[in-house]
């Protein structure tokens, strides 16, 4: 029998009974359609959380001070701060491939501004700073080396310190209070939104480092340093030079510091959304298990109901095999049919959750093919033991089947 008069012979046998070819068929279309949705927020969470790191800037490396013990007592990460405007001096000077340096301080204050106040984050970071995270300005400009070597009293700020302080708009060329003491505005930033760690990037005031040393923190160490590194492959090494600097710096004293990369930060955040991925797309993926189950189950049904028909067909001379590519034809294309309206109710839910809640999501078309081709093969895999029993039946005894 050839493919086509096979095709023709399994549309007419699905079409008898074509509300229970249907049902048959909604346990595939559930099945893909809740793969392709939850494929489809993985990889949307994904991609969210790649940008949100490459929002942080490109190629980063950042050194954060180490751990303290004094007395018995140890410190936590972060309690033996060391790490010097100088110690970025010699990254910037004697490392190779260092594109940029920016020595970081970090405290929240209260900021004053026109009679309104707001607690927000204040930076103290290089002029670097900004090509290093990749932040444009959106009004006015960046403060100077000249200003980071006077200890100006400038600053730039984020949109939503802007936002709160100026609700005029008119922030550039205006004063800000930090701790009492007056900052000129010079420039507002393009506006970042959320970080992977969920903060307003935009709640920020940047001022020269030094500043915020002398000035406002009044303190003699960093809080890290950020660098910049030429290319994504030369990270490592940048990034092991680093840390045999400092340590010469401290005469082989015990590392006082932690030296980090985006990389590690991107691998490990996105090895999260990918096993959260396959999670969730190795449970729905069961449901394609029980829809393959209720298309066996409908096709041994379908062999008992037809064994009279099969028994003919094999006494009027059709072969064992021809019989059972008829039942395949029909399994798969019971199969081929829910997987293809899987895949459009998969693709139409993931678009709705997207409008209606907000969430990111990303329709994969290798996910849309793969989830097509295993509901194939679930007809084919469930199908072939009731089409291997059609084509065992012995025509005299189907013949003789009431």
């Amino acid at each position: 029998m050839r493919l086509t008069s096979t095709l023709i012979v399994s549309f007419r046998a699905l079409r008898r009974n074509i509300l229970r070819s249907a049902l048959t068929s909604l346990g595939i279309i559930i099945g893909v359609a809740a793969v392709i949705a939850t494929v489809s927020i993985g990889n949307g969470a994904k991609a969210q959380v790649e940008g949100q790191i490459a929002s942080l800037g490109q190629n980063i490396i950042s050194v954060f001070p180490g751990t303290s013990t004094a007395g018995g007592m140890r410190g936590g990460w972060g309690s033996a701060s060391t790490l010097t405007p100088e110690d970025a001096q010699a990254i910037l000077t004697e490392v190779p491939g260092v594109v940029a340096v920016s020595p970081e301080m970090r405290d929240r204050s209260q900021v004053l501004a026109n009679g309104l106040n707001w607690n927000t984050m204040i930076m103290g970071e290089s002029p670097d700073y900004l090509s290093i995270r990749v932040w444009p300005i959106a009004e006015g400009g960046m403060f100077t080396e000249q200003d980071v070597r006077s200890y100006s009293k400038v600053a730039v700020i984020g949109k939503t310190v802007a936002d709160q302080l100026f609700p005029d708009g008119d922030a550039v060329g205006g004063t800000i209070r930090i701790r009492n003491i007056p900052f000129k505005v010079l420039g507002i930033l393009e506006t970042k939104g959320f970080n992977f760690f969920g903060q307003d990037q935009d709640d920020t005031v940047i001022i020269p480092y030094t500043s915020h040393l002398r000035r406002v923190s009044r303190r003699q160490y960093l809080n890290s340093i950020v660098i910049q590194a030429v290319a994504p492959e030369q990270i490592s090494l940048i990034q092991q030079q680093i840390t045999d600097l400092l340590q010469q710096r401290r005469s082989g004293r015990e590392p006082d510091f932690t030296v980090r990369n985006q990389v590690e930060l991107a691998q490990a955040a996105t090895e999260t959304s990918r096993t959260m991925t396959w999670l969730l797309g190795a449970i729905a993926g069961v449901s394609l298990i029980v829809g393959g189950i209720g298309i066996m189950n409908i096709m041994l049904v379908s062999v008992t109901e037809r064994t009279r028909e099969i028994g003919i067909r094999l006494a009027i001379g059709a072969h064992g095999k021809e019989i059972m590519l008829q039942f395949l034809t029909e399994s798969v294309v019971l199969s081929a049919f829910g997987g293809s309206l899987g895949i459009a109710l998969g693709i139409g839910a993931s678009k709705l959750m997207t409008h209606l809640n907000g969430w990111p999501t990303l329709v994969s078309t290798n996910a849309i093919l793969i989830a097509f081709v295993f509901s194939a093969a679930v007809g084919i895999f469930f199908g072939f033991y009731p089409a291997r029993k059609a084509a065992q039946l012995d025509p005299i005894e189907a013949l003789r089947y009431e």
